[in-house]
Formats: C-alpha cells, structure tokens, sequence
C-alpha cells in the first residue's frame, strides 16, 4: 500500500511562525543582513527628515538590492515581486514588502554613498586576512547601455533632418493662413502637425549642441597633441640638423564630423565594438581584481571605448583606499593597456607594472618556457625593464594570474549574476550602478571566502 505525506493547506500554525526558521545557517541571505547591519551607514540615516510616515531602514533596502544584483534579480519591480515570493527575499524583508518605487528612489537617491560602503566592504576582507592583496588585475568589459544604438543620432543626419522639417513647419503655415484648404487631408489637424515638428526640431537642436560641446573638448585635445609632435620634430631637427623623415603631421579637423553621434535616449553612452564583434551602445566597466582572493579593489567605469586612458584612474582608485592600506606591488593588464606613459605612471606610484606589449604567438618552442633573459643595462627605461620582467619565468608566472582572476570575475557577473545592460541612465547614475554590482560580488566572494559559509542563492 502506498503512503504518502498528508497535503493540508488549511491549518493554522500551532506557535507563530519565525523568519529564522526559512533559511539555512549558511544561505548568502543570511551573510548579505549579517555584514550590511554592521556597516556604518549614518551617512545614509542622516538624509532622513524623520517627517511622514515610518521610512523602511536603510539596512533593509541596501541588503535586499545587494543580494538582488548578486543573484541576478535587478529589477526593483522584480525584487517587489520577490519579496512576495522567495524566502530569501522575504527574510531580507522582514516579511515587508517595499514597493518597486521606494527600491528604485533608493538606489538613485545613495547611488554616490555605495563608494563608501564598498570600502567598508573591503576593510571587513583586511581585517579577516582573506588576502594580502599584492596583486591586482586589471581590465574592462562592455556593458550594454539601458539605450538602443539605433536611437542614436549623428550630425550629419541631424541637418538633413532639421532642413526637411522647417521646409515642412512652412509648408504648413502657408496652408494654414491660405483661404482654401481643400489641399489639405482630412483629419489633419494643422497646428498639431506642425507642433509635432517643432517638438522634433527642438529636440534635434539640443543633440546637435552636445555633438558640438564634445567636438570643442575634442578639438582641443587633438590640437594640443598636434603642437605636441610638432615640437617634437623641431627638436629632433635641431638636434640632428638635418629634415625627419616622414610626413610632417596634419592639422585636425576642427568643429563636429558629419558621423560624430549623440544617443537621444541616454546621451553619455557611446556606440562601442562588442566582443563577437559589431557594435553596440555602451559603457566601458573596469575593475582591479585581487588575485589571490578575486575581490574587486576598485571600480571604474568611462565613456572611452579604448582601456589605454584608464590605468591613471585605477591607480588613483588603489592610491584612494583608506589609511592602512598598503597599495599593492603588482599591476597586471593585457595589451590594450600598454602604454610608455602608463608604465611610467605605474613606476611614479611605486607598483610594478607587468603590461603585455603585443599578443604572444601560439605554441611557442617549449624551451622558451624554461629560458632566462640576459641581464638588462644599467640605464633600461621602465618599457625595456617591464619587457624583460615578462620574459622572466617569475613575470610569465605572475601575468598567467591575469586570465584566471579578472576574466572569470567579469564571466559571472555577465552569465550568473545575468549583469549584461544597465537600467540606469547618465553617466554618474551608471557609475553609482558598476559600484553596487562590484559590491554584489565582494558580498558574493566574501560569502565563498567565509569558513563557515557554503553559499546558496
């Protein structure tokens, strides 16, 4: 005879239920509500008035959107949902359910305090030496914008289309003020039409001021650098006495190009090549990984498609961190980072740069693993001491560490924690955003690198 567990749905509990009873010891819920009540956040209390009804804490909230972007849930209308339907989230809640409104007022209005919160972070993994964090790795990824490139507008199509539509507002008011308009389709309502195209070319004239406020600031850029190897070839003549070779440089191109291009749904993202190739609109993410521990040390995130610009920044993100604090002494970074200027600027804040100069070819004679550079001159410049570092047995050792570190940080956050597209807009917003999804990941490590924590979303 079969015997089964007896379904019944209908009787009350006999003691009131407990939320310390829904979740495991071990449950990255629980580690998220443990560590996020022990952080300082006065600076978050202290922007309530305490006028109105009751406000949900801020503990609350701040757990329920880190463990949120931890486990892939970043909607605030999702994570509303789930306080309804996950244990998890529900715990977090304290069987409350704020609603999608409140979440998302959260994350805008603090966005700028989650930089602060994601050092205390940092200062718990320091404490609980889960790493010695002397050495980082650099790189970037692209995450898509919370805007289509194909709402982008370019300059040239933005005057092709500003020209048809006047010509079109004056058709209009012609029609209009003419006696008869028996021309005119029915249903069309003259002043609404033409409303409509002023609305357009409103708003065409407010992107073609941003193309023309960047290629100001781009102008500007590019003549400095034009003077610059100008007066690097007048040097070297002086010094040689005889005429460089080569082509003397171009004078740039001033004022905006007809492909320069403004996007109309969030104009600080830019059309950038995606891996797999084609283009996309948007951001470029960067973080500093510790090898050891595989926790974020510093994020960043630019509008430049090209990583070479963002060593100065990391560097000053590290040099950043609170007293107590050693920078570390190892910065590894692929090949688009590579740079003189970038590892002179390394050497100037006392780390070790160990950039890739150019790809390595694929299997290389197997004693190449196994041989030692010759001794480098007294006088080598920093470029000439890092190449000599990479082909060293301990740099080749050190740069492997790059692939194994910061490439799986970025794997997860795109492919488990389902991180592939902002949901905010502007620059500042989306920054504030990259922090709290590296935040994520520190609490999602740090629940891993806990003895006592086998982590469970």
């Amino acid at each position: 005879m079969r015997r089964f567990r007896l379904i019944d749905r209908e009787t009350d509990y006999l003691l009131p239920p407990s939320v310390q009873d829904w979740l495991p010891e071990s449950h990255l819920a629980r580690y998220v509500v443990d560590v996020v009540e022990g952080l300082d956040l006065s600076a978050i209390e202290g922007a309530y008035a305490g006028r109105g009804s009751d406000a949900y804490h801020p503990a609350l909230l701040l757990s329920l959107l880190i463990y949120g972007y931890a486990t892939g849930t970043h909607s605030s209308r999702t994570i509303e949902r789930a306080t309804y339907d996950s244990l998890a989230f529900r715990f977090i809640a304290c069987d409350q359910h704020p609603d999608h409104d409140t979440l998302a007022t959260f994350r805008r209005r603090f966005g700028e305090q989650f930089a602060a919160i994601f050092v205390q972070v940092l200062e718990l993994a320091r404490e609980n030496q889960l790493s010695r964090f002397g050495t980082v790795s650099l790189d970037g990824t692209k995450i898509h914008a919370n805007a289509s490139r194909h709402s982008a507008l370019s300059y040239g199509h933005a005057q092709k289309l500003e020209a048809q539509l006047k010509a079109e507002v004056q058709e209009m008011l012609a029609l209009a003020e003419a006696a008869d308009q028996s021309t005119v389709p029915d249903g069309v309502s003259l002043p609404d039409e033409i409303q409509r195209r002023e609305d357009r070319l409103a708003a065409i004239a407010r992107a073609k001021a941003v193309i023309e406020a960047r290629a100001q600031a781009r102008d500007a850029l590019e003549q400095a650098e034009y003077q610059a190897r100008l007066a690097q070839r007048e040097a070297k003549q002086k010094a040689t006495g005889k005429k460089p070779g080569g082509k003397p440089p171009k004078p740039p191109q001033a004022g905006p190009r007809a492909n320069d291009q403004v996007n109309l749904t969030d104009e600080d993202s830019r059309i950038m090549k995606v891996s797999g190739g084609g283009f996309d609109q948007c951001y470029n993410a960067q973080a500093a990984v510790d090898t050891e521990s595989m926790l974020i040390l510093a994020p960043h995130l630019t509008q430049a498609g090209n990583d070479k610009e963002q060593v100065a920044p990391m560097l000053a993100a590290l040099q950043a961190l609170p007293n107590g604090w050693s920078p570390p002494q190892t910065l590894l970074a692929d090949t688009g980072y590579f740079s003189a200027r970038n590892v002179d600027a390394c050497a100037a804040a006392r780390i070790k740069p160990l950039i890739a100069i150019g790809r390595d070819e694929h299997h290389p004679d197997w004693r190449e693993r196994f041989e030692e550079p010759v001794a480098l001159p007294a006088a080598a410049s920093g470029v000439e001491q890092m190449k000599h570092a990479l082909k060293t047995q301990s740099g080749r050792a050190a740069y492997a560490l790059r692939k194994q570190t910061v490439e799986p940080v970025f794997g997860i956050i795109k492919s488990v924690m389902n991180f592939r597209q902002f949901l905010l807009r502007g620059l500042a917003h989306v920054r504030h955003e990259w922090t709290l999804v590296c935040l994520a990941w520190n609490f999602k490590r740090l629940a891993m690198l806990h003895p006592k924590s086998v982590q469970r979303a």
